[in-house]
């Protein structure tokens, strides 16, 4: 593959130079995995779901490439958005994203008009430009609860799905929004979104489509995303409810001097409502180094799911409605129309004015990596099922290759999201092989990495209070200072296998703001804390995350 072959959707600014400089981590890695060529199956081709014993404990992850991508971007076909198809594609192209979800928000103007003919435009842009992967997704108003992410692989059937999904399904659309602890229509409304996800689920047993995930989106911002309700959704279905927004879009909120002295990042600017689940904390509507409290706390709701063995992805993404600093209003409506009788919004105008915005363009900031061994629709889900995924902010780094295996064990090991069956008392490897970054990012910074941290948590199975959010044997187990190093290293981890079952996961950041974590300074010293209403410089806290990967101790 040359770069004149990378998607640049005729914009005559973006440049084979411009997109290297943006995509270091998929083309660095491609080439490091020998994925290109024949062997890299390229454009839209399928690559079957592998199933749990195809992978089998302890066996040996194939190669992989991580490609770059967004699963939450609106556009006109959004009520409230702005940008036309092309503009985010566009801009998407420009930042290095391999792939993105076109994740509109649900009503009756887009279920009637809008899905069709925004189906219509994705055809085409996928015909034209069969190097960039675009899906088509719906935001969804959960019953009791707040959004979800849900998108279908191509197919003849996926605008059927998500229309049908929408009319029967969507709390918004069919009143289902009560969800506060007592009200008569709680329990029937967190039913319905149960109902909803097992579905969808046989939507794709019965072939209908052949793929379809689901991710929940900022699921703290409001409080109203209950532990109960969110393990419910996952034991629905946990092929299809895969995970959760580990950090929401609207990072450029709290630029200071820009939105607002009250604005946090992610616009996590809400206090406990009737609504809200009464057993989180105040803290719990803040974000931490720009990462939702679920996944930032260190032994908090996200540590809590893991603690029972199942895997539950963490993603971040742009949820781009409003780009900061953007010149852009969104146009006028001729007479007679509006969103509800033609499902879209009319194109936007430059004003040559800076406008309102909290949100970056897909990959300027926020970036999901997905490994993958083929370019393809399912390849993407398949290694997002597979919890094959990191993430980071700021360009933070180029690569990030992880692996488990037994001491002195030659084979290459489990990769996140993976299983290693052990023997109590056996000695492990964590290799954990970093790329920094090597060019500046969209801000013209050359993001540093500082540190390293490993953080660990035992497993002890499903809880018995499905309102548990916190894993109490989960803590930061180590921390590596990596100021000063650059290129591609690796550090060698030793993990000794105890009684318990556990898992390990990672994290790290530039090293400019940190502090003791929610739950103590036994638990986590040095991890992300709010910044101060209105001065929150995203591109001054930057953060990595990974997913984990679990140990299963055999008697």
């Amino acid at each position: 593959m040359t770069e004149q072959q990378l998607p640049v959707w005729a914009d005559p600014s973006v440049s084979p130079a411009a997109l290297d400089a943006q995509g270091v981590s998929r083309r660095q890695l491609l080439r490091r995995a020998g994925l290109f060529g024949a062997a890299f199956a390229l454009g839209g081709a399928a690559t079957p779901a592998v199933a749990a014993a195809d992978r089998g404990y302890g066996g040996e992850d194939p190669r992989l490439a991580y490609l770059v991508g967004d699963h939450h971007v609106h556009s006109v076909y959004s009520h409230d958005a702005k940008y036309t198809f092309s503009q985010q594609a566009r801009a998407a192209a420009r930042y290095g994203l391999d792939w993105m979800v076109f994740n509109e928000h649900s009503n009756f103007g887009h279920a009637s008009y809008g899905a069709a003919l925004e189906h219509k435009e994705i055809l085409k842009a996928r015909a034209e430009n069969p190097r960039q992967l675009i899906f088509q997704g719906l935001e969804w108003y959960i019953p009791a609860a707040e959004h979800c992410t849900v998108f279908a692989a191509p197919g003849p059937h996926e605008v059927d799905l998500l229309t049908q999904f929408e009319l029967a399904y969507d709390g918004k659309l069919l009143g289902y929004t009560e969800g506060s602890a007592g009200a008569s229509d709680t329990a029937r409304n967190e039913a319905h979104a149960v109902k909803a996800i097992k579905w969808l689920a046989e939507q794709r047993r019965t072939g209908y489509v052949d793929d379809v995930l689901v991710l929940a989106n900022h699921p703290l911002r409001l409080g109203i995303d209950s532990p109960h309700e969110m393990r419910g959704w996952r034991d629905a279905a946990p092929e299809i409810m895969i995970g959760m927004e580990g950090a929401p879009g609207a990072q450029g909120a709290a630029i200071p001097g820009w939105r607002g002295s009250t604005s946090i990042r992610g616009e996590y600017e809400n206090k406990p409502s009737a609504q809200s689940y009464a057993g989180y904390p105040a803290d719990a509507y803040l974000t931490y180094g720009g990462f939702d409290w679920a996944t930032a706390t260190v032994g908090g709701l996200w540590d809590s799911m893991l603690a029972e063995g199942r895997l539950f992805s963490i993603t971040t993404n742009s949820d781009n409605h409003r780009t900061v600093f953007d010149t852009w209003k969104n146009g006028d409506w001729p007479a007679g129309q509006n969103f509800d009788n033609t499902g879209r919004l009319p194109d936007p105008v430059n004003t040559d004015t800076p406008q309102p915005g909290s949100d970056f363009w897909p990959g300027q900031f926020s970036r999901t990596h997905v490994g993958v061994t083929r370019y393809g629709y399912r390849a993407v889900m398949t290694g997002l099922r597979e919890g094959r995924v990191w993430l980071d902010h700021g360009h933070l780094l180029d690569g990030l290759e992880v692996r488990l295996r037994r001491e002195h064990s030659s084979g290459r090991g489990v990769t996140l999201g993976g299983r290693l069956r052990v023997r109590r008392g056996e000695k492990l490897t964590l290799d954990i092989t970093v790329t920094t970054a090597s060019r500046p990012n969209p801000q013209g910074v050359l993001p540093e990495l500082a540190h390293v941290d490993v953080i660990r948590g035992a497993v002890r199975g499903p809880v018995s209070d499905r309102d548990a959010w916190k894993a109490p044997d989960t803590k930061v187990a180590l921390t590596t200072d990596v100021r000063g190093r650059k290129g591609t290293y690796t550090l060698r981890v030793p993990l000794t296998v105890g009684e318990e079952s556990f898992y390990v996961r990672l994290r790290g950041s530039d090293g400019n703001r940190n502090g003791t974590g929610c739950l103590g300074a036994s638990v986590d010293p040095h991890g992300p804390v709010p910044h101060e209403p209105g001065n929150g410089d995203p591109w001054a806290d930057t953060w990595f995350y990974s997913n984990p990967i679990f140990v299963d101790v055999v008697r």
